[in-house]
């Protein structure tokens, strides 16, 4: 799942900026939208900015507003800004289509595609209709320390989730007033409520989470933005992406004088596949199969087949397939050391409804397959449940004993609700007991806020350019910047109904780099912000935890006039990091 970045400048914050193209066969390019709507490519061709003799990069609004009273203290870093690594405009215009050309070459090879929505079948025929993912040419600079410090607070994350989602009371309860006015978040609740009565227990819980951050261009502070527990999307093209910039940077390191190794290695798709892996092995069921549950039009599913990919070739299933044969049929003993693999299969929520059925152990049957993992990329936000039916499939596979990545309890641990919860005094002290856990967590909580609190609406409405309205969506392109967030907040409190909906954040105003960002096979220069993504896996048996750790990272890159940031929803691009 893609996530809306909280932050950044408003178009008429930003002053208008000369977008500087290679020559022939790379013409310049202005675009139509900064927002780098990748739903509609031909937008980011038309023309609309003025041109400008020079980019003029706008100063925090912190350096002009009185600090916002955060739920937290805010704390200072004396360190310097990250300055580009390399500036965009210093690239000789031959050596940039050279890279170019590479990178697309590199792309086309390694399978770092989406699907063309100009395409009618790149949604549901692979192979049809590809074009290169979104990704900038060069990594994204970013502090070691500040990198260290995201991967170190992961698997703290990962143990949160859990011991959250046990607290079945204090989900209820936090959301009670959210449901209300919700229907989709009312909906999730009524499923784990369910569960709650009949005692469902999960004894194998399986995360694979992603948490993400930007880096405040005034207090230096990593601050998170949002804990994405279902659809932790791109753990297969952000690999791809690491790999482009370190091929770029070896090949043409005497002309870019870069570093290759400051690159940190990406390994989130095979560590997304082990965490997977692991769970069917703890189900016990050699004939099971990893079920991915998808969109009927799925354009990143290249991403997804990454991981499904990984599956197969990394992890046979010879040992348990041997012991199923040793069990059950002992005078083919030469078949157990046939090589067999883990198995995926993909299906729509109408598609479980339709065809699954569950029984009497518990065991969830989908075409006559049993399913031992099911891994949700879709049913994470309210337009991929069209109808009852796929109500009605979610509830099965929440019935069953298969593995849920996520379970109900998991999904509504990652709400922005639970994460305003948990941001609140004393809260975490719930759910943790070491101290410097806590304090690490609460170092990177970005200021957080109910509509209940009267004041902070207040100074929202006055100065709304320092907040974020969230309400509990996922995917990006749900949340409210500007003037919008004043204009909602005196709608509801004129109807005086809705307001628990939402939830305000505080706008993290990060630093404004120059990139190179490629879409539609042609680099444009843009003044850009960036966003960090860290995966983690979780995986527990009863009391056991058998896989607990930071999984890799996502760099996403968008122009910086651009609210909302997910890569799928068309805003942000692909990117690496280097550490500086």
């Amino acid at each position: 799942m893609g996530s809306g970045y909280s932050s950044s400048f408003s178009q008429s914050s930003t002053t208008c900026l000369t977008r500087y193209c290679a020559t022939a066969p790379f013409q310049l390019q202005e675009s139509h939208s900064n927002s780098l709507n990748f739903c509609s490519p031909t937008r980011f061709l038309e023309p609309r900015l003025h041109k400008s003799s020079k980019i003029l990069i706008p100063k925090s609004p912190f350096s002009v507003f009185l600090p916002l009273k955060c739920a937290k203290k805010m704390q200072t870093q004396v360190e310097d800004s990250v300055k580009p690594i390399v500036d965009p405009h210093d690239i000789d215009p031959k050596l940039l289509q050279k890279l170019s050309y590479d990178a697309l070459v590199f792309c086309s090879l390694r399978g770092l595609v989406v699907g063309d929505r100009n395409s009618e079948k790149s949604g549901t025929v692979p192979g049809v209709g590809m074009v290169h993912a979104p990704v900038a040419l060069l990594p994204m600079s970013f502090p070691e320390s500040q990198w260290n410090q995201a991967c170190e607070v992961a698997p703290i994350f990962n143990e949160l989730v859990d011991r959250v989602s046990q607290d079945g009371e204090f989900l209820q309860q936090s959301l009670s007033r959210t449901k209300k006015v919700d229907p989709f978040t009312s909906r999730l609740l009524e499923i784990h409520s369910k569960m709650l009565k009949i005692n469902k227990k999960e004894e194998i819980r399986l995360g694979l989470h992603r948490s993400d951050y930007m880096l405040d261009e005034q207090t230096k502070l990593l601050l998170q933005i949002e804990l994405n527990t279902i659809s932790s999307s791109f753990s297969g093209l952000s690999c791809l992406v690491s790999e482009l910039h370190r091929s770029l940077l070896h090949q043409y390191r005497e002309r870019i004088a870069l570093d290759p190794s400051k690159i940190p290695t990406n390994n989130s798709v095979n560590q997304f596949a082990e965490a997977l892996a692991k769970a069917w092995n703890e189900y016990g069921d050699p004939r099971a199969v990893v079920m991915f549950v998808v969109q009927a039009e799925e354009r990143n599913m290249y991403d997804q087949h990454w991981l499904s990919a990984s599956l197969r070739e990394k992890y046979p299933t010879l040992l348990h397939l041997a012991w199923f044969l040793l069990v059950n049929s002992p005078g083919n003993i030469s078949l157990a050391f046939n090589t067999h693999q883990v198995t995926t299969t993909r299906k729509t929520l109408a598609e479980i409804d339709a065809h699954g059925e569950l029984l009497e152990d518990g065991t969830l049957v989908v075409d006559g397959e049993p399913v031992a993992v099911i891994y949700f990329r879709a049913g994470y936000a309210p337009c991929d449940y069209h109808s009852e039916s796929e109500w009605r499939a979610r509830l099965l596979m929440e019935q069953s004993r298969a593995v849920k990545c996520p379970s109900i309890s998991y999904h509504l641990a990652g709400t922005k609700k639970i994460q305003q919860e948990l941001a609140k005094p004393n809260v975490l002290e719930r759910f943790l007991e070491n101290k410097d856990d806590i304090a690490k967590l609460r170092k990177c909580f970005a200021g957080l806020w109910s509509l209940d609190e009267s004041n902070t609406v207040k100074d929202a409405i006055e100065r709304p350019g320092l907040y974020v309205m969230k309400p509990q969506r996922e995917g990006g392109g749900n949340n409210i910047y500007g003037e919008d967030v004043k204009e909602a907040l005196l709608k509801l409190q004129k109807e005086g109904t809705g307001s628990d909906a939402f939830i305000l954040m505080q706008r993290i105003f990060p630093t404004i780099s120059h990139s190179i960002l490629m879409r539609e096979g042609i680099p444009h220069k843009e003044q850009t912000i960036s966003e960090l993504g860290i995966y983690g896996t979780y995986l527990r048996n009863k009391k056991e935890i058998l896989i607990n750790q930071e999984s890799g990272y996502l760099m996403r890159t968008k122009v910086s006039s651009s609210n909302e940031g997910g890569v799928a929803a068309g805003f942000a691009v692909l990117d690496s990091i280097y550490l500086v």
